[in-house]
């Protein structure tokens, strides 16, 4: 095995001086101050694009940040948009309804328009991802529903939902409202 020794500038201090081993003139000083002087200047002018580049990259970064804002405020502003030319087919139905003289409705064309008003606004809110939480039957999951009360039942078993207070919404599996629910538990 042979041992290899890497030269450093410490071990041969010549190699860094360009007049090693003979005597500088003053042309030979000229001539070396000038090329040092065009490398401070070409670095110089290097450093001056790099800076110019990051400015410009800072206004591009600026421009689209200040782009972003301005399309997130106008998506806010009209996110609801289409749910709102939805429900004005709902409104629309309201107000036919009510377009009917008092003395010619009958308690059954009321009842009628109500439900198709009511089937009209379930479209509207699934078209939109808006679901019913109906748990009639089902066991009780706090994660979607919200107990008010417990009956003891022998017909069901516990942790049952018995009864059905108020039916709750969730938006694309995110809880809107709880259904409020009354749960069976043990008739002991």
């Amino acid at each position: 095995m042979t041992n290899h020794k890497i030269e450093t500038a410490d071990d041969n201090p010549d190699e860094l001086n360009p007049f090693a081993g003979k005597t500088p003139d003053a042309a030979d000083i000229d001539d070396e101050l000038q090329g040092m002087e065009q490398a401070v200047t070409a670095a110089e002018q290097e450093l001056l694009q790099h800076r110019d580049a990051m400015l410009r990259m800072q206004a591009e970064m600026d421009n689209l940040r200040k782009r972003l804002i301005r399309d997130q405020e106008r998506s806010r502003k009209f996110a609801l948009e289409n749910v709102m030319k939805d429900l004005l087919q709902v409104r629309d139905s309201l107000e036919r309804a009510l377009e009917i003289p008092a003395e010619k409705a009958s308690v059954e064309s009321l009842r009628e328009g109500e439900q198709l008003t009511l089937k009209l606004l379930t479209k509207v809110m699934n078209d939109h991802g808006l679901e019913l939480i109906d748990p009639q039957g089902e066991v009780f999951n706090p994660e979607w529903h919200e107990a008010v009360a417990m009956l003891p039942s022998a017909e069901v078993a516990e942790n049952t939902v018995l009864n059905v207070m108020q039916k709750g919404f969730r938006l694309h599996d995110r809880l809107i409202r709880p259904a409020m629910v009354v749960v069976a538990k043990n008739p002991q």
